[in-house]
């Protein structure tokens, strides 16, 4: 993540101004003192995410912004607060808050934002036309497509913009970044006019963003009595037969959650700062029943017991004066039970 923060006044005007030169005009819609844009950055292998707050100003972008060629971008914008008036030839859209649009940057434009003295809070995604045109029926046609919200899609789609920066989404397999961009900019494509496979698609990546959803509301509640199939389900809106369809490939709702609790303790163990904690403290936490029976588990899981998790931890601190990486730890783990004779 990249803060890139112009500020308020005169001089954040000018340096907004130089950054953006050959990609649109900046008006400001305040007097000059009263001028404020923040922004922050993520990266993505497929992606860029840009959250923003500004006064009020509009930006024009001309046929001559637009053939230096320095942008030749889609973007999908979630409107937080505020409004956001885009203008292309004849097509025009309002975003309030919770609305998504999809608009095409390589056409000339005007955004206009407007919060009545307060902020305009937006976060985009911006992709390359490489990646979301094919996914389109008629790209050159999709100038501005509003996503309301109360769309079907607009709050599923809400729900992922600001996580997308956060270590579950760096780290976590099938719920990584690019996967969740891709899901996005399929369902809004759909919207837009998807192609024929994009349409076909849909189930696919509804199923990405829920089971990604789901998966980041387990790992942020490892400690609560939160994760019950009742607790989900009224979470997030589902029916049972829905929550046990999406963790099916995963051995289910319970077995899942118990593998994250597992992966959790893993990584308390191994961390000096926890090695003090007691065991039956530990298992307490991560809601086990007893001791003996997160002590079990832990050696089916990662074949050995968590006090010996912690002594190897140990050593390997003494000896490097370095805190093991988990996989690294998971790595000698693994080659260890491959020497062992069968």
């Amino acid at each position: 993540m990249v803060a890139d923060n112009p500020g308020r006044g005169p001089d954040a005007l000018a340096r907004l101004r130089a950054a953006t030169v050959d990609i649109c005009e900046v008006i400001p819609r305040t007097a000059e003192d009263d001028f404020h844009v923040t922004t922050m950055t993520w990266m993505t292998r497929n992606a860029l995410l840009i959250d923003t707050l500004s006064s009020d100003q509009d930006y024009d972008r001309t046929p001559a912004h637009v053939a230096r060629g320095v942008m030749d971008h889609f973007q999908i914008t979630l409107c937080i607060a505020g409004e956001m008036l885009f203008s292309s030839g004849r097509r025009e859209v309002t975003l309030r808050p919770g609305d998504i649009a999809l608009i095409d940057m390589a056409q000339p434009n005007r955004t206009a934002l407007r919060a009545g003295g307060g902020r305009t809070h937006l976060m985009t995604i911006v992709l390359q036309r490489a990646m979301l045109a094919p996914r389109l029926a008629h790209p050159d046609a999709a100038t501005a497509t509003l996503l309301p919200s109360d769309h079907p899609h607009a709050r599923l789609l809400a729900r992922h913009y600001a996580a997308l920066g956060s270590p579950f989404e760096t780290d976590s397999g099938t719920g990584n970044a690019e996967a969740t961009v891709e899901a996005i900019a399929d369902l809004v494509a759909a919207a837009a006019g998807g192609t024929a496979e994009i349409v076909a698609g849909l189930d696919r990546a509804e199923r990405h963003l829920y089971l990604t959803m789901i998966k980041r509301h387990i790992a942020n509640n490892l400690e609560t009595d939160a994760l019950t199939s009742e607790e989900l389900c009224r979470h997030f809106h589902i029916s049972r037969a829905t929550l046990y369809r999406l963790l099916e490939a995963e051995g289910g709702l319970a077995h899942y959650v118990q593998e994250q609790r597992l992966n959790l303790a893993f990584q308390r163990l191994i961390s000096p700062s926890a090695q003090d904690v007691r065991l039956i403290e530990l298992a307490v936490d991560i809601r086990f029943s007893s001791d003996s029976t997160f002590i079990r588990a832990f050696r089916r899981k990662f074949g050995l017991t968590p006090g010996e998790l912690r002594e190897l931890a140990d050593t390997w601190l003494r000896e490097t004066g370095a805190v093991p990486a988990v996989d690294t730890v998971l790595h000698q783990l693994a080659r260890r039970r491959a020497s062992q004779p069968q």
